[in-house]
Order: structure tokens, then sequence, then C-alpha cells
């Protein structure tokens, strides 16, 4: 049932962007990067301590079409990180691939309709550290998160954008496949399809001249198990100090029965070198 109303949505949405192609509308194009970077290095320090070295880079885009009954945006968030510290060696700290289309039809109205697509994943291996040694626990598409999803957007003010829809969520896996794996059955499975509802609120939100809040939150319940509904807050202050400086406070709160029991809780705070490519 949900793949058929997705596999006439998504028809359907060709057909209007194809109608809307006509109508002479350019696409609009914004990315900047940013690189964060620490070293401590230390010889004969009576005082202790062991030396560091910290290094993140992130890249964040947007390119947006409207027309006058289409609204085409598209997003991807990038960023990888490592560390070093003392005799131990290069530990991943920040990973992530974030892409997301959204494809809304102007009613003329405040609600409308869309059709989402999201992308998440991660580029390297990542590993736990324990007193037995380090233990993979993921690498590129394993896990990989897709959503596509159906619904109505309303936007109450300029600077907030809301989501609810039907929703369609695979993940794929290859070597980690407790994401995706039932544990009811004898067989491994390494593709798991959740039908289920969407919700997602987007904000972005500048707090004064040089300082810009961006916030998303994503909710999907599975139908079959609305326990299990998972939530990830994220949330990023961007602090402007200077045309190639800035320094940012990040705050990632992941709630999913799927990557595990407990909730995760990321907080990052960064200072370094920022650079907009496209705007």
């Amino acid at each position: 049932m949900f793949k058929g109303i997705f596999t006439a949505a998504a028809l359907a949405m060709t057909v209007v962007v194809a109608q809307a192609q006509d109508s002479e509308v350019s696409w609009q194009h914004q990315s900047a990067g940013g690189v964060n970077f620490s070293q401590v290095a230390l010889k004969d320090w009576a005082q202790g301590g062991e030396e560091a070295l910290n290094w993140t880079l992130n890249i964040n885009g947007n390119s947006a079409r409207e027309t006058e009954k289409i609204s085409w945006n598209n997003t991807y968030k990038l960023a990888f990180g490592q560390t070093k510290l003392g005799d131990q060696g290069v530990r991943k700290t920040d990973d992530k691939i974030d892409l997301e289309t959204v494809l809304t039809y102007k009613l003329g109205t405040m609600i409308n309709p869309y059709f989402g697509a999201t992308f998440k994943s991660q580029s390297a291996s990542g590993y736990q550290y324990g007193a037995l040694g380090k233990v993979g626990v993921s690498q590129f598409w394993d896990p990989a998160y897709i959503t596509q999803s159906l619904g109505a957007g309303y936007k109450p003010i300029e600077e907030v954008q809301v989501r609810v829809g039907l929703a369609l969520r695979e993940i794929a896996t290859r070597d980690f496949n407790s994401f995706s794996d039932d544990p009811q059955t004898a067989k491994v499975e390494k593709f798991k399809v959740d039908g289920g509802f969407e919700a997602a609120v987007d904000a972005v939100w500048p707090l004064s001249e040089n300082t810009l809040l961006t916030s998303r939150l994503g909710i999907f319940g599975p139908l079959k198990e609305l326990g299990d509904t998972s939530i990830n807050f994220d949330n990023i202050i961007t602090v402007k100090a200077g045309k190639y400086f800035n320094i940012n406070f990040n705050l990632q709160i992941i709630d999913d029965a799927t990557a595990g029991p407990k909730t995760q809780v990321k907080e990052a705070v960064a200072v370094g070198l920022s650079y907009t490519f496209l705007e």
C-alpha cells in the first residue's frame, strides 16, 4: 500500500516539475565550509598532560529553485573529524553525510503538499574503544538510512517550516546488521523497510547580526512499532567572529531504537576558519 502511494506521488511530482521547467527560473546555490583545528605539544612538561591534535572539516550547502507553482529545495551537510591523544592511534570524532530533497507544490494557501527524500550515512569506519581494544560498529553505507515522505507543509513564520506526512524508511547494512536485523527470525536481514509517519520542524533563525541558529527536529514513527519512534534533534549556533572566523556550538540528541537502547547526546564547541563558496 505504502509503496503504491509513493510511486504514484513520485510520478505526479515528476509531471508537475516537467511542466514547471518552462519558466525561466534559475537555481540559487549557497555553500559554505569550515575547518577547525587545535594542537597541544609538550616537551619535558613538569605539570603532566598529553599531546593532542584535533581537526574537523564541514561543508553545508543548499540548492533551491522557485517557480510560480513549485518550490524545490536540496540541502547537504557533510562533516568529518579526527583526534589523536598522546600515544593513542587516530580516532574519528565526527562523520556525517546528510542529504535531503523536498519538492513542494504551491496551492496558494498556508498549507502545501510536498514530497521529500533523505539519505544519512557516514564515510569512514567507526569504532567503539574498550579494555579489549577497538570494535567496529559502522562503515560507509553500513548503516544507511533512506526515507521518502509525502504530506503537507506549513510555514507559520518566515524562519520556521513544519512538515507532517506518511513515510517509508529503509535501513541498509552490510556487515553491521544489528541496525536492520529482526531478532525474532533465524535469517539475518541486511535490509529493513518500515512504513510510518514523519514529522519535521526546520528553523533558520538569526539571533543577531552575527549569530545564526540552525535547528532541525526529525521524527519517524513506524506504524508496526510506534514505541520505537526515532527522534533526531540537531542544533547549531554559529557566531561570526570576522570575515573568515566563526565559533560553532552544536548539540545533537538522537533517540533511535535501531541504533541502541540509550539516548545519544553529542555536544561540541569549535573555533575555526570558515569560507563561503557560493551565496
